[in-house]
This record gives structure tokens, C-alpha cells and sequence, in this order.
């Protein structure tokens, strides 16, 4: 089983370009859930959707360098949800998949399963299903982050890669 530096090292092998990219300025600009930066979240649930599929044995069922870019990039939506505006943040959880993917489609190449992945991570909320095992992993990471950041958000802090 991996340790919290394993995982973390896995993180930054598959997403260092990511991480590192002027756009996720704005992510940690942005609060994502109490205290929690879009990019502190970003961060955590792919932390976690690494120690779910190390947890469960996955390592032959997924694709991890996807599974990694997926959870990194399932909020990349670019702006801060809880600021006024004229009313394009409206139905933020429903809509925020398709524009998370459609701007990290403009600045990564996305494989198909990244791609599904960051459309239905907000499922059941958006009507269709992941498509596959790693779009499983991240849904279920992020409700799970989202559930331990909203109820407790003046104790986490999401370790760094």
C-alpha cells in the first residue's frame, strides 16, 4: 500500500503540468468549499482517487496517468462560484462540469477518459453516468472531499504534492 509521499509523488508525476500552469492561479484564488481553494480540493480528490484505486487493488483496471489528470481537472471551471455575476454562475452544480472540461480541453489534450471523467464527476446530478472506472473513482473522491471540506472546513487543509 502507497503511503501519503507515494501517492503525492504519483500526483505530481501525472500532473505536474497541470499544477504548474497559470490558470490554476485562479484556482487558488477561488474557494471551492468553507475555507477550501478550488485548488486544495483539486488536489485532495485526486490524493484520494489514488488511494482508492491503491486501496481496492485497481492498478490493472485503470488508467492511472488518466485518473490523476481527471481528478485535477474536474473543477476547472475558472472562476469563484460564490461571487455575484450576472447570473451565468447560476445552476453552478449542473453546469460546471461541461465548462470544466471544455477549458481543460483548451489548454491540455484530454484522452477520452479524462474527458468523461471531468463531464459527469457531478453525477447524479448531471443525468449520464461515468463511463468509466476512473470517472467512477473521481465521483465517488469528490463528493467524499466535498462532504469532509463542508463539514469541517477550519481543520483541512489538503496536503500538497
Amino acid at each position: 500500500m502507497l503511503d501519503d509521499g507515494g501517492i503525492h509523488a504519483i500526483v505530481n508525476a501525472y500532473g505536474a503540468d497541470i499544477l504548474s500552469h497559470e490558470q490554476m492561479q485562479i484556482e487558488r484564488d477561488s474557494l471551492q468549499h468553507g475555507a477550501v481553494t478550488t485548488y486544495e480540493h483539486s488536489i485532495a480528490v485526486a490524493c484520494l482517487s489514488v488511494k482508492i484505486a491503491d486501496r481496492l487493488h485497481l492498478w490493472h483496471h485503470v488508467n492511472l496517468r488518466s485518473l490523476v489528470r481527471a481528478a485535477l481537472l474536474h473543477d476547472y471551471f475558472l472562476y469563484d462560484w460564490h461571487e455575484k455575476d450576472n447570473g451565468s454562475h447560476r445552476l453552478h452544480g449542473f453546469r460546471h462540469p461541461y465548462t470544466a472540461e471544455r477549458n481543460a480541453r483548451a489548454d491540455f489534450e484530454l484522452d477520452d477518459i479524462v474527458s468523461n471523467s471531468i463531464r459527469t464527476h457531478m453525477f447524479p446530478l448531471t443525468p449520464i453516468p461515468p463511463k468509466y472506472l476512473e470517472g467512477v473513482i473521481v465521483n465517488i473522491a469528490d463528493t467524499l472531499c466535498a462532504i469532509r471540506e463542508t463539514l469541517s472546513p477550519s481543520r483541512f487543509h489538503a496536503a500538497k504534492p
